[in-house]
């Protein structure tokens, strides 16, 4: 079979395409035809980390998730049976193998079953986009970790970002679950994929009075911010939060790692801030996420492409690398790998 792996870490041009012998599964565990590898922004950092310029394992396969058809199972396996068509989180947090190969061997909880009427491309979409989007909306003060029909209703959520994959998710998610959700964005142009994708309100924060937009819609203040900026955000932020409101922070683009808070507005307004990194949230937690997210999926509550405020941009297998470099650039949309069509 055909494989992306990479053996030192370093740009994308140290990503090659191999044979390698198809993966029989072990007990517990599924063998999954790919058909999209997405690429992640973890995806390149961890491939780009040069600390000591080896990689975790001898031989990597990029890749968290994808989609595709259980092609045979291990032992012990009930859950999937050949021919089911499933989405894949995690295939390589802490593992040699993931995604971007025409085979994939994985334990049977890391690929869950896809309807029907999903795509393939949604089924790609998913996985850690979607898992970060449900924990940062399920961290806020009253939440009960779980997202459902009427679970957000009458909260506010903001989201920072509306265009990313995060972003995208957290809309459709927060959407589903009865919040009202109001996106920023830098653009027109990214300002119409996040109403595609379900935001109430768009606020270009590079135009006029992003705090004032805001408390426009939300005059007692948003009880939830997803943010992936906190630094660069922080005093929009804290102009928006009501009392007892949680920002629930991603990631960290633009401005320094580090965020610094003036104490007052913080401790009187009971304000919370919470960090996110998926593969690290606690164990219940993240099950109770892909349960939900699946359970959204079959509710048709989260879609992919052009449409769903989410462009899909497509590489063939052998130019992987152009696919990471694409993603680290900032492109806009979900980035696949397309593997076996």
């Amino acid at each position: 079979m055909k494989a992306i792996i990479y053996t030192e870490t370093g740009g994308p041009e140290v990503l090659r395409l191999v044979d390698r012998p198809v993966p029989e599964p072990g007990p517990g565990e599924v063998r999954v035809r790919v058909v999209l590898s997405a690429v992640n922004p973890s995806d390149w950092k961890y491939r780009a980390d040069s600390a000591d310029g080896k990689p975790p394992f001898p031989e990597v396969v990029p890749g968290q998730d994808g989609s595709g058809v259980v092609d045979a199972v291990g032992e012990g396996v009930d859950e999937l049976r050949p021919g089911d068509r499933v989405w894949i989180w995690e295939a390589a947090w802490q593992r040699k193998d993931g995604t971007a190969q025409e085979f994939v061997v994985l334990p049977v909880r890391q690929a869950v079953r896809l309807p029907e009427e999903a795509s393939f491309e949604v089924g790609a979409a998913l996985g850690i986009p979607a898992l970060t989007a449900h924990r940062c909306l399920t961290v806020a003060e009253g939440t009960t970790g779980r997202l459902a029909p009427g679970s957000l209703e009458g909260r506010t959520v903001l989201v920072a970002g509306g265009a990313g994959a995060v972003g995208n998710a957290a809309i459709q998610l927060a959407g589903w679950a009865g919040a009202t959700v109001v996106a920023t964005v830098s653009g027109p142009e990214k300002a119409e994929l996040a109403r595609a994708a379900g935001a109430r309100h768009v606020v270009n924060y590079r135009t006029g009075d992003a705090a004032a937009e805001i408390r426009g819609v939300a005059p007692g203040g948003v009880d939830l911010v997803v943010e992936v900026a906190p630094v660069v955000n922080a005093e929009l932020d804290l102009a928006v939060l009501a009392p007892t409101g949680t920002v629930a922070v991603y990631a960290v683009d633009g401005g320094p790692a580090e965020l610094r808070l003036p104490m007052g507005p913080v401790a009187t307004g009971n304000l919370r801030y919470q960090g996110v990194l998926v593969y690290t949230v606690p164990e219940g937690a993240k099950l109770a996420a892909v349960e939900d997210v699946s359970a959204a999926v079959a509710a048709g509550a989260l879609r992919a492409g052009e449409q769903a405020g989410l462009p899909i941009v497509r590489f063939p297998l052998e130019r992987a690398a152009d696919a990471h470099a694409a993603v680290e650039a900032g492109a806009v949309g979900k980035v696949v790998i397309e593997v076996g069509l």
